[in-house]
C-alpha cells in the first residue's frame, strides 16, 4: 500500500486523537471547602428597664436639682430594701406628675426631719413612673434618722380619684422588680413603710408604725394582700 505524505500526516493525527478519547478527564485538583456553621439570626437585645417594665419608661425630667431643695445637702444610700409607700392623696389632681412638680419645686416640707423636705425616689401612678434622687442618694421618706431612710429606696404609689388602683400596683410590682434585679436585693426585702418604726428627729418623740400602703396591709400589717402584691413582684423578675 502506497502513503503519500500528507495521508501519513493525517493518519497520526487521527491516531493521536482516538488514544486520548478513552482516557479519563484529568483529575480536578482536590479542595477543602470550609463551611461556616449557622450564624443565630440578630435579636435585639432588650434593656433592663423594658424587660421588666415592658414598654413603661422613667421619667427624668423633673429630679429634684442637686444642691438644691430636697438635696441641698445629700447622703449616700447603698441600696438594701425597697419601702413601698402610699401617698394618701386623693385629689384628683395628685397623680404622678404633680408629685414630681411639688418635689422639683421643694413644696413637700419635712419640719421635723434632719433635712426640712420630704424626698423619695419614685412616684407611680396608673399611666406613668417619675423619679426624684438617684438610687444611690438617701431620702427622706420612712423613719427619719432611722434604717429605712438609711438603707432603702422609697416608692410611693398614688392615690388620687379616678385613677386606676390595679394598674398603679402593677406599675409598681414592674419598678420594684427592675430595682430589685438592679442592686440584688431578694424579694424578702421589698417591705411596707409599716415595717419601719419611726423615731422623730425633731424631738425623739417614738410614732410607731405607720399603716402605708394602707390598701395593701390587712389591718396595718402585712396579710394576704401583701404577699399578693410580693408574688406580683416575683413574677416580674
Amino acid at each position: 500500500m502506497r502513503f503519500y505524505p500528507l495521508s501519513i500526516a493525517f493518519l497520526i493525527i487521527g491516531v493521536l486523537f482516538l488514544s486520548q478519547c478513552g482516557k479519563a478527564p484529568p483529575t480536578p485538583p482536590s479542595y477543602v471547602v470550609e463551611v461556616s456553621p449557622p450564624q443565630p439570626a440578630f435579636s435585639k437585645q432588650r434593656s433592663p428597664e423594658n424587660k421588666e417594665l415592658k414598654g413603661l419608661s422613667i421619667n427624668r425630667s423633673l429630679l429634684i436639682p442637686p444642691g438644691r431643695h430636697g438635696r441641698w445637702k445629700t447622703r449616700r444610700l447603698q441600696p438594701r430594701y425597697i419601702t413601698i409607700h402610699s401617698t394618701q392623696n386623693t385629689a384628683r389632681s395628685a397623680n404622678a406628675a404633680m408629685h414630681a412638680t411639688a418635689l422639683f419645686h421643694g413644696r413637700l416640707k419635712g419640719r421635723s426631719n434632719s433635712l426640712g423636705y420630704l424626698t423619695w425616689h419614685y412616684t407611680v401612678d396608673q399611666r406613668s413612673i417619675y423619679q426624684h434622687l438617684p438610687d444611690t442618694e438617701q431620702g427622706q421618706h420612712a423613719d427619719y434618722e432611722g434604717p429605712g431612710n438609711r438603707s432603702s429606696i422609697g416608692i410611693e404609689m398614688c392615690e388620687n380619684q379616678g385613677s386606676n388602683r390595679q394598674q398603679t400596683i402593677d406599675h409598681t410590682a414592674r419598678l420594684t422588680a427592675k430595682l430589685c434585679n438592679k442592686y440584688r436585693i431578694p424579694t424578702s426585702r421589698v417591705v411596707p413603710h409599716q415595717h419601719w418604726t419611726r423615731i422623730r428627729y425633731r424631738d425623739g418623740k417614738k410614732l410607731g408604725n405607720k399603716n402605708c400602703p394602707h390598701f395593701l396591709l390587712d389591718h396595718g400589717k402585712p396579710g394576704a394582700k401583701w404577699s399578693q402584691f410580693l408574688k406580683l413582684v416575683d413574677s416580674y423578675r
